[in-house]
């Protein structure tokens, strides 16, 4: 019996370790698949990474159900299909794409999808969702066509730059609002905001703390940094919770609620192009951005497995309407987690992961305070200016596009903005410089639409 019974302890022991084995064996192929060594990746950072990421973006959960909610959209469902839409979305793109760029719903489209469509063209949400999804399905043409590709890649190098610096002034100057530190005034448009208030001292005291830490090298210093402010928040009282009843179920009032059959008999050509024409450049900008940043450009300047990128934010485009949310797009504060180390795809994942999980917690991340997150954006914009020094600042022919961009994109609150006016400008400046033939057909192409787009629809 004794001798049993070391036999059966034996086989036991034994079925643990070949799990061990090839749990191994799992992560060391995982770290190949998402190329570890060669990033100098590891496990850890990018975990913190991707929380980082996600909390940088918690906000979209509430801020994009409150928007659309003022279409007549059940509120709870556009609750549930924000985050559906977000864990979709980010997980291909960490997954299958494997960058460290996470999705959601998109700021300013939500906006252009209540206010100028719904509300102000009186078509009926379900028909804009109808818009919605054939502005997603010609993204994904374009992209098999190698179209969106090209235009990536057509790019001129100091634009590039231009682009992430523009960008971190864009997010920086989001930080400094939502913290209170700068505030609308009617005379100067901007001044400075009240530092007595609590809010804003708490948002200044974080930026402080945050920056400490990151240079003692901490590596999850912006994660520690929103973890302590918002506890320092709550005790504060400044930390507003009210939670409300809530199931992921719920989006069951809006998936599949959409009209594609009602968007094509309107004829919702100028919908479909803007929501097409604003997501394309706004993705271009964040990818350009959060690429340089996180030196995901290869030694020709251009970007690895670019199709599977736009792939997969067309492809949460086309499911974010189906579950009942305006375009997804690719998030800027996805440099929050290359900031903080992340390289790879599973960045992406644990956002998307933590996505699903807010599904089912979505009342709890309304404690996080914007005194927590707007010191994040902040230090975020404040490295990306380094890229600065990657523009040829003494020849004009790149200065001034370069710098078009730079200025416009934060004061315009729009990164397609600002990415049209450096490309109008840089082709502009090169034929007068006598240079027409050194352009390539696909940037006089680009400007002329740049060109249209302000012509037929004006600004925004």
């Amino acid at each position: 019996m004794p001798e049993n019974a070391a036999f059966r302890y034996t086989s036991r022991e034994k079925n643990g370790l070949d799990s061990m084995a090839s749990m191994k064996t799992l992560i060391r192929r995982a770290e190949r698949y998402f190329e570890f060594e060669r990033l100098g990746a590891n496990w850890r950072t990018e975990v913190i990474a991707g929380l980082t990421t996600f909390i940088t973006m918690a906000y979209i959960v509430f801020v994009n159900p409150a928007i659309l909610s003022e279409t007549g959209m059940p509120l709870a469902a556009v609750t549930a299909a924000t985050c559906v839409s977000a864990a979709f979305g980010s997980l291909l793109m960490g997954l299958w794409a494997r960058y460290p760029i996470a999705l959601a719903p998109g700021m300013g489209l939500n906006a252009y999808f209540t206010y100028s469509v719904v509300q102000g063209m009186g078509v009926t949400w379900p028909v804009a969702l109808g818009a919605v999804f054939l502005s997603g399905v010609l993204f994904l043409v374009l992209t098999m066509a190698g179209v969106r590709q090209l235009i990536v890649e057509a790019i001129p190098k100091d634009l590039y730059a231009a682009v992430a610096v523009g960008i971190g002034l864009f997010i920086a100057f989001i930080g400094f609002r939502n913290a209170g530190l700068v505030v609308g005034h009617p005379a100067t448009f901007v001044t400075l905001g009240n530092l007595k208030n609590p809010a804003t001292a708490l948002a200044l005291g974080s930026l402080l703390f945050t920056c400490a830490l990151m240079a003692r090298g901490v590596k999850a210093a912006m994660l520690i940094g929103m973890a302590v402010t918002t506890a320092a928040g709550a005790l504060l009282g400044l930390v507003t919770w009210n939670p409300q009843s809530y199931s992921p179920a719920a989006m069951t009032a809006t998936a599949g609620a959409l009209d594609i059959g009602g968007a094509l008999r309107l004829g919702l050509a100028e919908i479909v192009f803007v929501f097409l024409f604003v997501d394309l450049f706004d993705n271009v900008g964040t990818l350009v951005a959060v690429g340089t940043k996180a030196r995901l450009f290869n030694e020709t300047n251009r970007i690895p497995r670019i199709g599977r990128i736009l792939t997969a934010d067309a492809a949460a485009t086309i499911a974010g309407s189906l579950a009942g949310t305006s375009t997804v797009v690719s998030y800027i504060e996805s440099a929050a987690g290359v900031v903080a180390g992340g390289r790879t795809g599973v960045t992406a994942m644990v956002t998307g992961l933590l996505f699903l999980v807010a599904l089912f917690l979505a009342p709890l991340a309304g404690a996080i305070p914007a005194a927590a997150t707007a010191p994040a954006l902040i230090v975020v914009g404040a490295l990306m200016i380094s890229h600065v020094r990657d523009i040829d600042w003494n020849d004009l022919r790149a200065a001034v596009p370069a710098f078009l961009v730079i200025t416009i994109v934060p004061f315009s609150f729009s990164i397609a903005n600002g990415l049209a006016f450096g490309f109008i400008a840089h082709t502009v400046l090169r034929v007068l410089a006598g240079q027409a033939r050194q352009i390539g057909w696909l940037v006089y192409l680009l400007t002329a639409l740049f060109l249209a787009r302000f012509l037929y629809l004006g600004a925004g």
